[in-house]
């Protein structure tokens, strides 16, 4: 994935757990839609490879319906609402 202004969120901290593995390491998201003619919405997670010793080098993306977008974003808004009222 490329990392640029244009990235959605990048130098998250991220995990990866894997049958007897947990790494950690820098995480990059990006949210996009196909300019023309979109369907979907596209999810795309990758960990800094860099920092990882088990898990080989891959991004992460899944097409989301606009719906599952949304039911996405609501459950991202509900949880965030959750942390900041036990902050």
């Amino acid at each position: 994935m490329k990392v640029n202004a244009y990235t959605t969120l990048d130098l998250l901290e991220g995990e990866a757990e894997g049958h007897g593995f947990t790494e950690e390491a820098y995480a990059v998201v990006n949210v996009t839609s196909p300019k023309n003619e979109p369907e979907h919405v596209t999810l795309q997670l990758e960990l800094d490879n860099t920092e990882l010793q088990e898990l080989r080098p891959h991004a992460d993306t899944v097409r989301l319906s606009p719906t599952d977008a949304r039911t996405l974003a609501a459950e991202l808004e509900k949880h965030a609402d959750a942390v900041e009222s036990a902050e």
